[in-house]
């Protein structure tokens, strides 16, 4: 009854938000005009036949498509057809960068998930028909859960988290979205502390799969290019990469970058090259305002180098180079010495520290890392991940030269690899138990809560 009340007010909220959902397609059109195509397809309207019977993976921006590229890979090998939804043009990029011979081919559809209303899923879910849906990361979207339910086709959410403070915060009142969480078909969750919160809601069905991004392939062009660039840009001095940072965090950054840099000159000794990547496009012109503003010579990617990341013309080593381009992010973090992961330093939260530990480079980020606590924790205690607690530590630890830890990071991956395959398979085993729930005459039952590796 609960459950039923809620959907009768969210479909209200959506009746009256919609115009508001739509201003903000529109704002973000006049950034980026990839936001305001096939806007049809945000409503389940679709130019072209989807195909019937494929795999359907949801992964809403950048991070959580570049998380399931290695398994969309090997569900490709098998044979299967997979239809992916995005939110953001940047995952949506990535798809077609990453499958663009499949998607020519008619082996992999990239369509806009449709706005989580039940009239739009509903239209979605009948032009696909998928086998099954999995729904990458914290995607907790009430009217596509309950959509796919009753459609009868079995959403999982995969390399799922939830994370101590979203589940203290739902686990009170009237658990709503413990609620919702629990009408999926069940969950491939990165660890056992994970499929622990899981099952609380109530949701069965469980398995501990692992972290995909331990996966995701490094295209290897990108280490290739910063090899190559590397002696132009910062000969002799050491590179400090900052990663996806974010708004709140670029007055303190660009005032270490400001005091390191004053201090090197001071001192008569070089100062680190720092590769500052903001994580949203449209901020790329205020950091280097910023940055400019703070006395610091900024070199930006996109007047530097061309789209192959060729240099256009003689290079000056600057003080901070600033990448203002998508989908490198490998180049930016291969020129590197050790990492900053942005949003550590703000209330949201830390973001991914895989990528750069993928590429033997030790991290830093601020206090705030519950939004990555898995794998966050084992990395800090492996020794190859830190979290400081203020501008102060900050500099301190920028002060001491960066450690040579790559057996150690090298352990680390190792032992978190494998979880595309195990999703893969976890995914074919609930499909075989549902299979043979839906036979007359045959007792299917809830499945268990699973181990993994991790």
């Amino acid at each position: 009854m609960i459950l039923r009340l809620f959907m009768a007010l969210y479909r209200l909220l959506w009746l009256f938000g919609l115009p508001f959902v739509l201003l903000y397609l529109w704002r973000r059109g006049r950034r980026d005009p990839a936001y305001l195509q096939a806007l049809p397809e945000r409503f389940g309207f679709y130019r072209r036949a989807l195909p019937q019977g494929a795999l359907w993976v949801h992964a809403v921006s950048l991070g959580e498509m570049r998380s399931a590229l290695a398994l969309v890979r090997r569900m490709l090998d098998r044979g299967e057809t997979v239809v992916l939804t995005h939110f953001t043009p940047a995952g949506r990029s990535e798809s077609a960068r990453a499958f663009g011979p499949e998607i020519a081919a008619g082996r992999v559809v990239v369509v806009w998930v449709p706005l989580d209303m039940g009239w739009c899923w509903r239209r979605f879910l009948r032009a696909c028909r998928p086998r099954l849906g999995l729904t990458l990361e914290v995607e907790i979207w009430p009217a596509m859960i309950l959509a796919a339910r009753a459609a009868g086709v079995p959403l999982f959410a995969a390399n799922a988290i939830y994370t101590q403070g979203r589940f203290a915060r739902d686990s009170k009142g009237l658990r709503l979205r413990q609620r919702v969480i629990a009408q999926l078909a069940g969950a491939f969750v990165k660890s056992r502390l994970q499929a622990e919160r899981f099952a609380a809601t109530g949701l069965t069905g469980i398995t501990v799969t692992g972290e995909l991004r331990f996966d995701q392939p490094v295209p290897p062009a990108l280490p290739a290019a910063a090899a190559r660039l590397r002696p132009a840009l910062a000969a002799g001095r050491e590179v400090i990469t900052l990663a996806s940072c974010v708004e709140a965090e670029e007055p303190l950054f660009t005032d270490v970058i400001a005091e390191i840099t004053a201090r090197a000159r001071a001192e008569n000794r070089p100062a680190p090259l720092f590769v500052h990547v903001p994580r949203a496009p449209e901020r790329f012109d205020a950091v280097a305002t910023g940055l400019a503003a703070a006395g610091l010579n900024v070199l930006r990617r996109s007047a530097a180098l061309g789209p192959d990341l060729a240099p256009l013309g003689p290079i000056t080593a600057p003080d901070v180079f600033l990448g203002d381009s998508l989908g490198e992010m490998f180049f930016y973090l291969a020129l590197a010495d050790r990492v900053i992961v942005g949003g550590g330093f703000s209330p949201k939260g830390a973001h991914n520290v895989i990528e750069p530990l993928m590429l033997g480079k030790p991290v830093l980020t601020g206090p705030q890392v519950h939004t990555i606590e898995y794998p966050f924790a084992e990395a800090a205690a492996a020794g190859v991940a830190q979290s400081l607690p203020d501008r102060a530590a900050l500099l301190a630890a920028l002060a001491e030269p960066p450690q040579d830890n790559r057996a150690a990071i090298a352990a680390f991956l190792a032992e978190h690899a494998g979880a595309s395959a195990r999703t893969l398979a976890a995914a074919d085993a609930a499909l075989a138990r549902l299979d043979l729930a839906a036979r007359p005459g045959q007792n299917g039952g809830d499945t268990e809560t699973a181990g993994g590796k991790p």
